[in-house]
């Protein structure tokens, strides 16, 4: 997704938790580094249906911090050309309705 190569910090993220009725599919996934698979999954980060990548004003709020972060806010985001191995828009919805600390 950021298309970073360092495979040590790379981790599969589930946009919906297996541990909540998420399946264990390519289109309910990101590939994303290690801190950015954290703040995804706490709500710090989410990933638009647009495959944009924004960042929550939570996170400088709640912590003070963010500035790594905050530069990547708006970016496109990387993802599979084959549709049927990009995530799905209804799922990236619902985190951003239910997980995303706007």
């Amino acid at each position: 997704m950021t298309q970073e190569h360092s495979l040590p910090v790379l981790e599969a993220a589930h946009i919906v938790p297996y541990a909540q009725g998420g399946l264990h599919e390519v289109t309910n996934g990101l590939l994303l580094r290690s801190d950015l698979h954290r703040l995804f999954d706490l709500g710090y980060i989410t990933v638009t249906p647009e495959l944009r990548l924004e960042v929550s004003g939570r996170l400088r709020g709640d912590f003070e911090n963010g500035r790594t972060y905050y530069p990547m806010h708006g970016s496109q985001v990387s993802v599979p050309s084959r549709a049927g191995l990009q995530p799905d828009g209804n799922l990236l919805r619902r985190h951003n309705e239910t997980v995303f600390r706007a």
